[in-house]
């Protein structure tokens, strides 16, 4: 394939010399005449582990050349892949100036140009920066088409410095944002040869995917140091610590716990957390991030709070109390917070939760009912068609069977939340159907 890639940063070089490698054709585009130079010259204009050999590799086989000229590169490739920075402002926002310039200068040689051609982004921007900004500088200019004459696509990259040609040809997967199969496909081809599955979503979906990432990793750098300057204070070995930590692979290191959903809760997680704040505070140390979790948490619950007060409706029912499936455990549950919120604000509660039975409950959880939510026990419903009949807002906090067909004739007619997206995918596109963070 013929590729045109504008930008000859770090990102730009590595991935122009790694496609070179691939086979493809690749045209470098830049507005220093001095990387492209050295590009020119077979030589490397970054500082990256065996970057300088395939560039050198690349230009020797007449893979890799490099112009100042955008029209040069266009003309002569079918794919132009961006690659330029997107610096912060000094508010924090982007400082997209470059990304639209190249994609206006692209966009005038598409103009001119016969025949098919595909316009990959790269560079990192903020969710909606594609469809919303680029697309229409891209059409504008080329007065021409998209996803007719031309394919628009964003492709993010996840590349480490150090290590960066090596996560090129072992990536986890390749997302490409795409409107069309043509343009998935286009993108797809120039990973043809790395042994990688392409995961085909939206423009939106692969523009977040980025900074979840990027902010995942920032989050566990924080939380490793926290954790280390507790351990330190402590006099506990922190590599150990997170050595061990590191070893679970089925929750800590997994997916679990990373599907957007409702609030924390249950006898464990706020109850820790809470304790080891303390053991910070006593030690007279800052944990920012440990501190923000709980904060986060309960604003968690008051956004749905918010979002049901907002209905104006006062008979709410609610499907499923304790804290998660499978378990009749209340202690900090967030749904019980959420009912007592309610409660407070005049609305009239039913709810049914098969698994939270008074008959059933012994010991702690017994006592706690009895004791400390006594009222919210009154409330509770034996038959899950006495809470969805006789309520206007229903929320859904647990996933079961049950509920699931318990809500289908009455998908689209009252206002449900549902926090752990319990109908299939097609169903969220229904009106006075949604969630809280999906």
């Amino acid at each position: 394939m013929r590729v045109s890639l504008f930008g000859l940063g770090y990102v730009g070089c590595v991935t122009a010399a790694c496609l070179a490698k691939c086979g493809h054709e690749v045209w470098g585009v830049d507005v220093s005449a001095d990387k492209v130079g050295m590009i020119n010259a077979g030589q490397s204009p970054i500082i990256e582990k065996g970057l300088a050999e395939l560039i050198e590799e690349s230009h020797g086989s007449h893979r890799f050349r490099a112009t100042t000229d955008p029209a040069e590169a266009v003309l002569n490739t079918d794919v132009s892949l961006v690659c330029v920075g997107t610096p912060s402002n000094g508010n924090g926002s982007l400082d997209l100036k470059a990304v639209r310039m190249v994609a206006k200068q692209i966009g005038e040689v598409l103009r001119e140009k016969n025949g098919y051609h595909c316009v990959v982004f790269r560079s990192t921007v903020v969710p909606g920066t594609v469809r919303s900004v680029l697309i229409p500088i891209l059409t504008e200019a080329a007065k021409k088409t998209v996803h007719t004459d031309f394919d628009v696509c964003f492709n993010p990259e996840f590349l480490r410095e150090g290590s960066a040609i090596h996560d090129f040809y072992n990536p986890p997967f390749t997302a490409v944002g795409c409107a069309t199969p043509r343009g998935g496909n286009t993108v797809a081809g120039l990973y043809a040869d790395v042994a990688t599955s392409v995961e085909h979503t939206s423009f939106e979906v692969a523009e977040m995917l980025k900074y979840a990432c990027n902010s995942f990793h920032a989050l566990k750098v924080a939380f490793a140091n926290e954790i280390g300057s507790l351990c330190k204070g402590l006099g506990i070995d922190s590599h150990r610590v997170m050595e061990l930590f590191t070893r679970d692979q089925k929750l800590n290191v997994s997916k679990a716990y990373l599907t957007p959903g409702f609030a924390f809760g249950g006898s464990c997680l706020p109850k820790d957390l809470r304790a080891l704040l303390y053991k910070s505070k006593e030690l007279d140390l800052e944990s920012p991030l440990l501190s923000s979790v709980l904060a986060s948490n309960q604003l968690h619950i008051q956004r749905l709070i918010d979002r049901i007060l907002a209905t104006k409706q006062k008979k709410v029912g609610v499907l499923g109390l304790s804290f998660k499936a499978g378990t009749d455990d209340l202690r900090d549950s967030p749904t019980v917070m959420l009912v007592e919120s309610l409660l407070g604000k005049g609305c009239r509660i039913k709810i049914y939760d098969s698994e939270v039975s008074l008959a059933k409950i012994f010991g702690a959880n017994r006592a706690y009912i009895e004791h400390e939510i006594a009222h919210i026990s009154t409330l509770m419903c034996t038959r899950i068609d006495e809470v969805l009949e006789e309520s206007d807002v229903i929320v859904v906090a647990k996933q079961q069977d049950e509920i699931r067909e318990g809500l289908k004739p009455y998908l689209g007619k009252k206002m449900i939340f549902d926090l752990v997206r319990i109908i299939p995918s097609p169903c969220h596109r229904l009106e006075n159907y949604d969630g809280i963070c999906w």
